[in-house]
């Protein structure tokens, strides 16, 4: 690597904000011996700029010796942020690989169906004759030449060990805060009807510790080994039959990956085994801090590495849920540049929002959002609702207010879609989402406000959240909590003359940010410092739904007033 190219390597024509000191840091850091550079970077600072500088700084072919590694790897786990860097003229240079299922065959009479599901893969000794122009392996085979491969951290993880995507010079791995939990998200084993096609056929015990999973999974692997003989038999698959082979063989290896680091006794992996109800019921296999899978899957995939992030919030701590010796990582800060007053947070709690309490707290809450709307008539809105049961539950209440006509939800399936068509709408609407703190730009008019309904804790009932609690981890319980608070405030407020509000609605924010008080990044303190409670209009529906045209509002009229069965031919216009 040679840090001292890093400003050539910056692909804007000028800096903004604090993007030149970050660079100079940035080279000083690596210059000191560092192999690994945290960069603690807010919103708006062109963390993506920031990344390709490094990326860029990567030794070239004719700089190494003919044993020396080269070249880069940008990586992100967001695919929105993929998307992003794909469409910025400044970032043309990065090539862009995607998995299989992006793709589709370009064979006659299969341009509908992905490339993982093409003959290739379902036809036993398939000679494609077409492979060289498929949309997949010719992106593949240019990334893999190309100075700089970008993919998703998904794609990086399961291509390590191949012969395509082997180790590079530089690392550069954009939104790292969540590595350790990502990592323990593509680790965990799911053993149920999803997963396993032949689960009718197992004799599941009711299994009482990581002993009785290990002899389960022993048995299981069998099973689906025997599967994929009968499949490999086959002259010719179905799509489905080409998943389930595909699922199976993943399958296969993650459990004989368990049995070994399990066994191993130098291993730092804890592993926590889930059976919700007991006998015959799904089981979940869990690892908590995967260093060793880590470092198979990135730390030995480059000679340095840059994480990049607005909220890794404590070097020591990050290190050592990721496996990496702090005495080895230094951490750059690189300063906020937007307005702390175009920022602000507003104080309407109502009530606590922890489980027993929702009940009474969800109506005042809603009572609270009609006001908010009538403070912002002509302006979108987004309510993090942390849970569907919490969207459904605020859903129903704002419905039952007379403000549905300015509402929109979505489920798990339409994500992507119900957030598109709310950002393209001319009307003031109000989106109710459901775990959207992340990767989402709403620059501008696309948003203007947005209310936190519950303080984003991690779930309790998952054995990994538990086992840390039983081990006093309470600091990473409101460091992660604290993150994903962060991370939602910075959506609705992307450039230095952006603005946007914040109303936080659960009490249990106000004690978070007391408890994780000392391990908030100085730009975020100031606008807790500045946290007030706004002078809100009185509750008026009427006036929540001023800033909608009336033919919006008698279209929802018209839907209320019918029977509500759902069976009318226009339902789905109406509602």
């Amino acid at each position: 690597m040679y840090p001292a190219r890093i400003t050539d390597e910056f692909p804007a024509p000028s800096y903004r904000g604090n993007q030149k000191q970050a660079l100079a840091d940035i080279r000083a850091a690596f210059e000191s011996g560092k192999d690994v550079v945290l960069v603690r970077a807010p919103t708006g600072s062109g963390k993506s700029l920031l990344a390709r500088a490094i990326a860029g700084c990567a030794r070239t072919a004719g700089e190494a010796a003919p044993e020396q590694v080269i070249d880069a790897y940008y990586t992100t786990p967001q695919v929105s942020q993929l998307d992003d860097v794909a469409e910025d003229a400044l970032l043309e240079d990065l090539c862009v690989i995607r998995g299989k299922n992006n793709y589709d065959c370009i064979l006659p009479g299969e341009t509908d169906t992905p490339v993982n599901q093409a003959p290739c893969v379902r036809e036993r000794k398939f000679d494609c004759q077409v492979k060289h122009r498929c949309p997949y392996f010719s992106d593949r085979a240019i990334a893999s030449n190309r100075r700089i491969a970008a993919m998703t951290l998904a794609y990086f993880m399961q291509t390590a060990g191949s012969d395509v995507f082997g180790k590079r010079d530089v690392v550069v791995i954009d939104e790292a805060h969540g590595l350790g939990e990502w990592a323990e998200m593509y680790a965990t084993i799911d053993l149920s009807p999803q997963s396993i096609p032949m689960w009718n056929d197992i004799d599941v015990p009711d299994i009482d510790g990581l002993d009785e999973a290990v002899a389960f999974t022993e048995r299981v692997e069998h099973l689906a080994e025997r599967r994929v003989k009968e499949l490999r038999n086959k002259a010719e698959l179905t799509g489905e039959e080409v998943a389930e082979r595909d699922s199976l063989n993943t399958l296969r290896q993650d459990l004989g990956w368990f049995r070994e680091d399990y066994t191993d006794t130098e291993s730092a992996t804890t592993w926590v085994v889930d059976q919700a109800d007991g006998e015959n019921a799904p089981v979940t296999i869990k690892p908590m801090n995967p260093e060793r899978y880590l470092k198979h899957t990135v730390w030995d995939r480059g000679n340095r590495f840059a994480l990049l992030s607005a909220t890794i919030l404590n070097k020591e701590a990050f290190c050592a849920n990721v496996g990496l010796d702090p005495e080895n990582v230094a951490l750059v800060e690189v300063g906020h540049t937007f307005p702390v007053e175009n920022r602000p947070l507003y104080d309407v709690a109502q009530g606590k929002m922890t489980y027993e309490h929702r009940d009474d707290t969800l109506p005042d809450i809603a009572r609270t959002i009609v006001r908010i709307m009538a403070q912002h008539p002509d302006e979108k809105g987004l309510i993090h609702c942390h849970s569907y049961a919490i969207q459904e539950q605020l859903k129903d209440l704002l419905d039952d207010f007379g403000v549905g006509a300015r509402v929109r939800t979505h489920d798990k399936e339409g994500r992507d879609g119900a957030l598109s068509a709310w950002k393209r709408s001319d009307n003031p609407d109000v989106f109710l989402s459901v775990k959207m703190e992340e990767a989402l730009d709403l620059e501008g008019d696309l948003c203007r406000w947005q209310v936190l309904c519950k303080a984003p804790y991690p779930n309790t009932r998952d054995s990994r959240v538990a086992r840390r609690l039983e081990d006093d981890q309470w600091g990473w319980y409101y460091r992660t909590a604290l993150r994903t608070v962060i991370q939602a405030c910075g959506r609705v407020v992307r450039a230095p003359d952006d603005y946007g509000a914040t109303y936080l609605a659960d009490s249990s924010l106000l004690d978070l940010f007391e408890r994780a008080d000392h391990d908030m990044p100085d730009w975020f303190r100031a606008q807790v410092d500045r946290l007030s409670q706004p002078d809100l209009p009185r509750f008026a529906p009427d006036q929540a739904l001023s800033g909608l045209s009336s033919g919006t509002k008698r279209r929802h009229d018209r839907s209320r007033s019918r029977s509500g069965d759902g069976n009318h031919p226009l339902s789905d216009v109406w509602d």
